[in-house]
């Protein structure tokens, strides 16, 4: 049985507000499953890049949508033993506002992962994963849809990056003003911020007898 945390390493180890680090995987694992977009970074010709994907968590291990033609996956299947990158993912909690200027801040929930991503070729696991990507998104989306034909998986590329060195960050609570601030006739407090979903919008070409699938549906 897997330990309930990740070991912190120096580079999970925060130089700031270490307090504020979590290394457990229940914490880490909630806030990678409630998010949908990922930054993935890594070097290319000596200089960094950082592009924002689709990703979705199966255990330990997550998957990253690209291309077949995109940077990270041509370098991925490339390079030996893999392509080291570091993937973020972050939700926005809170606007944080201090009676001072320099005490605003937000409030979050961060996760960063360090390690070597790898191309996943055999099809079992791709198909695994494509579908794990289409149910992070829709939970349940992946059986109530058309699954990828041989010319979309061959346009298609998953990487594959487990999750060993890996850290939370959270930040909650009100602003942190000096004492000699709390006086100051300014406004002082959170605005919290969170996910909103509309009703869902049909599209044109659907076919009216096509009912909206119950896990669509929203009280």
């Amino acid at each position: 049985m897997r330990n309930a945390a990740y070991a912190p390493t120096e580079r999970t180890v925060p130089t700031r507000s270490a307090q504020r680090a979590a290394y457990d995987r229940e914490t880490v694992h909630s806030i990678l499953d409630t998010a949908y977009v990922c930054h993935l970074g890594f070097v290319r010709d000596g200089a960094p890049v950082v592009l924002p994907t689709l990703y979705a968590r199966v255990g330990e291990t997550l998957y990253v949508h690209g291309s077949t033609g995109s940077r990270p996956v041509r370098m991925a299947g490339a390079a030996d033993p893999g392509l080291p990158v570091c993937l973020t993912v972050t939700h926005v909690d809170g606007l944080v506002l201090a009676r001072s200027a320099f005490h605003h801040s937000i409030n979050y929930r961060s996760v960063v992962v360090h390690g070597t991503a790898h191309r996943v070729t055999d099809e079992a696991e791709r198909r695994t994963a494509l579908d794990a990507l289409v149910d992070h998104v829709v939970p349940g989306r992946s059986a109530d849809s058309r699954p990828a034909n041989a010319k979309e998986l061959a346009a298609t590329a998953v990487l594959r990056l487990e999750l060993d060195e890996v850290s939370a960050k959270i930040r909650t609570g009100g602003p942190n003003d000096d004492a000699e601030d709390l006086s100051l006739p300014y406004w002082a407090g959170v605005v919290p911020v969170a996910p909103a979903y509309g009703t869902p919008l049909a599209s044109d070409d659907l076919d009216p007898a096509v009912a909206l699938p119950p896990y669509l549906a929203r009280a």
